[in-house]
């Protein structure tokens, strides 16, 4: 394949991904400023904090799967199916507890750091409820919604690694904020 059609192909198969990103960013952004947001941050101070490294996390954690199970399909390690496969088992398990331990060490360094700062914070427990909750249910959706993209990509023609930033940034953002509100409603009513 030569080097200009290469980059069409890339080009073409990203943008429509990429514009999707952008949409998406805008609805997780118009969720996060609402007031029902606003109103339930405020009721566990140290939210704003741990927001940021939240998000951030989701796409590092779950594009790492995107990229091990991508390359697992091209290297012919991986069938892209839902079906038993203990590589695919084992990248998807490792992922999800990577997910729910990075949640419950930000909650933790959340807390600790504004403790040390001599800010207000929510007590240890529903920080550590809050991101618990929104970490697990988010790790649910991105591993279901990855797994789709990369192997419907792959069925078409697709390269999946032209795929898999946007799409997992877009997915962790989007989820990841609904996710914090139910946390939050949660915890609120229960803590």
């Amino acid at each position: 394949m030569d080097v200009r059609r290469e980059v069409w192909q890339v080009y073409r198969e990203s943008l429509p991904v990429l514009l999707a990103s952008l949409v998406g960013g805008l609805i997780a952004g118009t969720v996060l400023g609402s007031d029902a947001m606003t109103r339930a941050f405020e009721q566990f101070p140290g939210m704003w904090l741990l927001l940021p490294a939240f998000l951030a996390t989701r796409g590092n954690v779950y594009g790492s799967l995107g990229a091990r199970v991508a390359s697992g399909i091209h290297q012919g390690l991986l069938e892209p199916e839902f079906e038993w496969q203990q590589r695919l088992v084992n990248a998807v398990v490792a992922s999800y507890v990577n997910g729910v331990a990075i949640s419950v060490f930000i909650a933790t360094a959340s807390w600790a750091l504004l403790a040390l700062l001599g800010r207000d914070s929510a007590s240890l427990v529903q920080l550590i409820a809050i991101l618990l909750i929104a970490g697990t249910l988010t790790a649910v959706v991105l591993i279901a919604g990855l797994l789709t993209l990369i192997f419907a990509s792959y069925e078409r023609g697709m390269d999946p690694d032209n795929l898999v930033g946007p799409i997992v940034t877009t997915i962790g953002d989007i989820f990841g904020v609904f996710f914090l509100y139910v946390a939050l409603v949660t915890v609120g009513v229960v803590l």
